[in-house]
């Protein structure tokens, strides 16, 4: 201690005062600077694009808003476990439940008590579960029944909030734009709810208008997501960030709360399909659009739930042939739609390869443009080929057409791959040629597949398969015989023989010619019998 004692003595013996006054000043320097790094964070506003690195010193500094939001989030879940394995769940949801409801009752009634759960903790988890429902696949068909209706049962926010909203936006009173504007929204989503209203100039318009903080609410949950995603790579010792997903999602839910963006897409797509006259999108009104404002054509259409609910529902005490006229009538109307939605998706698909990013009923007219994908020509020939192989049931060819699609890793047991495919769908019958079987079964079977072996998922190529799927169960509620691909067929067949490409030429040739370039005459009079329909 002594020699500690003498050694500063020593040192502060060789300095003069102006030294010790010039290190003062540096010391102050150096903590004025920290407290300047600390008020630049507090004071960052949340970015307006998605970036993990922006968005974590936002809420970095904000762990409080963190913290509440993980217990709101842990209770919510923790009631809902709590209140399925207490023996009432049934019970409780029984006098709730239609009695056409059929399967498993309890795992609906799990479905809807993961639907509330969702509802309480707002537009984030709403997207998800809305997401979750298009995928029977995955959480089972009664599951996604009860999910499904998160597309219907958004509750709306108040009148006098939206029209502060758009009066904000748009800089003026709202009868500066509007000579009328309804009193309730007409339709309610996650993400906003949309007015039917009248311009000035007289023209019906549909107003959509963002939820208030919504910016804040989804971000902050992503953050969330991405720290749980971040722990359970740690716990489960992998190798792939598991934030990626995170952020995928980040960005695509972050660029939807852009009306802005939302409008360019409705412009790109209704110039890509207006060739198609039976594709229409609205046309978007860009001086009454803003960021959180989206002003579009009013545009009256069937709602396909309406058309089920006349389908399949006969009125209390009227038997009458008109009654049953009306119901077949709604029937026919359905599959109409139906069969132009399933059209309209191979066209987007195989000629214009803009896709509409978010196909639940909902959004059968296309009226919703937060998110379109874009696909790569080798992709749209890839997935035309795979139609063509599943209707001839060539599953060596298929799992080829899945390679070049990028949705095969490379590196897989290319061999094996085929022979799980050939034991999955080999119990396929044909009838006159076409697969006698539902387009979802199909589906079941290739994720079943597809999961054993890791295969990649890209964007497209699960949106293809859920347009189709929830198109398929649309119809089959009017015809339980209804087939997509005897559906879908036809126009694939049209676009093989009008289309004189090398790639189509080469599908073609694996139609028409075996192995042993030996015509296949079965499979060519299928091929032209199916596209003189046309």
């Amino acid at each position: 201690m002594a020699c500690i004692g003498n050694l500063l003595e020593r040192i502060l013996t060789e300095l003069s005062g102006v030294d010790l006054f010039v290190a003062d000043l540096k010391a102050m320097e150096a903590y004025a600077y920290y407290l300047y790094y600390l008020a630049k964070l507090w004071t960052k506003p949340l970015p307006e694009v998605y970036d993990p690195e922006d968005v974590a010193d936002y809420f970095t500094c904000r762990p409080h808003v963190v913290a509440l939001r993980l217990l709101e989030v842990f209770s919510a879940f923790a009631s809902a476990a709590i209140r399925i394995r207490t023996s009432g769940v049934k019970k409780f949801y029984m006098s709730s439940m239609d009695k056409s409801i059929g399967g498993d009752v309890a795992q609906y009634g799990f479905g809807l008590v993961l639907k509330e759960t969702m509802l309480n903790l707002g537009p984030t988890f709403i997207k998800v579960g809305q997401s979750l429902s298009t995928r029977p696949d995955i959480i089972g068909s009664e599951i996604s029944k009860a999910l499904s209706e998160l597309h219907d049962q958004i509750p709306p926010f108040p009148r006098t909030l939206a029209m502060e909203i758009i009066e904000d936006e748009l800089g003026s009173p709202v009868e500066t734009y509007f000579s009328h504007l309804s009193e309730e929204p007409v339709a309610a989503a996650s993400f906003g709810q949309v007015y039917k209203g009248c311009t000035v100039e007289g023209i019906n318009v549909a107003v959509k208008v963002q939820r208030p903080n919504l910016r804040h609410v989804v971000v902050r949950d992503i953050y969330i997501l991405r720290l749980g995603l971040g722990l359970l790579q740690k716990i489960a010792k992998r190798k792939s960030d598991l934030r990626l997903y995170a952020d995928e999602l980040g960005k695509g839910l972050v660029g939807e709360l852009d009306y802005t963006l939302e409008a360019a897409n409705a412009s790109e797509f209704m110039q890509a399909h207006a060739p198609f006259p039976f594709i229409r999108a609205p046309k978007v009104y860009q001086h009454l659009s803003r960021k959180r404002v989206l002003t579009m054509e009013w545009m009256a259409g069937e709602s396909p739930r309406d058309l089920i609910d006349m389908s399949t529902t006969v009125s209390i005490g009227d038997g009458s042939d008109y009654s049953k006229r009306k119901q077949s009538d709604a029937r026919r109307r359905l599959l109409d739609l139906v069969n132009k939605g399933v059209e309209a998706s191979l066209i987007q698909l195989l000629e214009t390869g803009l896709l509409h990013a978010d196909p639940h009923p909902g959004n059968l007219r296309f009226l919703d443009f937060g998110l379109l994908c874009r696909m790569q020509k080798k992709h749209q020939f890839a997935m035309l080929a795979s139609i063509v192989h599943i209707v001839n049931g060539d599953w060596s060819l298929l799992v080829q057409a899945l390679t070049e699609m990028d949705v095969v890793r490379p590196g897989t047991n290319i061999r094996r791959v085929t022979m799980d495919l050939e034991d999955a769908l080999g119990e396929v019958e044909f009838k006159d040629g076409i697969p006698d079987v539902k387009f979802s079964k199909v589906l079941g079977k290739i994720w079943s597949v597809a999961l054993k072996y890791h295969f990649r998922m890209p964007p497209y190529y699960t949106l293809v398969l859920r347009s189709l799927a929830s198109l398929e169960g649309l119809a089959v509620a009017a015809d339980p015989k209804f087939k997509t691909f005897e559906a879908a067929y036809p126009f694939v067949v049209r676009k093989l023989l009008t289309d004189n490409t090398a790639a189509t030429r080469r599908i073609l040739h694996l139609v028409v010619l075996n192995r042993r370039k030996e015509f296949q005459w079965q499979k060519l009079a299928l091929f032209l019998r199916t596209g003189a329909t046309r």
